[in-house]
């Protein structure tokens, strides 16, 4: 199951950075620095210092530098979003629901992990809606 997230659809709260191989390290701030520049609207402002670079001189076996980019986004609460509403068409209609009874789940423990999805959805538009607190 691949989720189909786009950054646009939320802000960067956390990125991290890492790069493998042979890169001077002047090019390697200056690339994180036109990151930064480029997608300043789409880091969560309330967040300094949100992007961490690493770099490790030693190059993967097939290629001779590589590049990544790991981020925590609010974005994923689409994916979230549609894992709830799968869950509420099947359990509106009971489907499956005996298959975790037989193996000990009670029908409650299902509603408060659909509470509890819901929460971090929300939780996640909130940080994606936050303003920084300028004092």
């Amino acid at each position: 199951y691949y989720a189909d997230v786009k950054a646009e659809d939320g802000k960067f709260m956390a990125v991290c950075a890492p790069y493998r191989g042979s890169l001077a390290t002047a090019e390697y701030d200056d690339e994180n620095a036109k990151v930064q520049q480029k997608w300043a609207d789409d880091f969560a402002m309330w967040i300094p210092n949100n992007l961490k670079p690493c770099i490790c001189r030693i190059p993967t076996t097939h290629t001779s530098m590589t590049a990544a980019l790991i981020a925590n986004t609010t974005a994923i609460k689409g994916v979230f979003q549609k894992v709830s509403a799968q869950f509420a068409k099947a359990y509106k209609r009971k489907a499956f629901l005996h298959h975790y009874k037989g193996d000990g789940l009670d029908e409650t423990e299902m509603q408060e992990a659909d509470k509890t999805l819901r929460d971090l959805i929300t939780e996640y538009q909130d940080k994606q809606d936050a303003e920084p607190d300028i004092a």
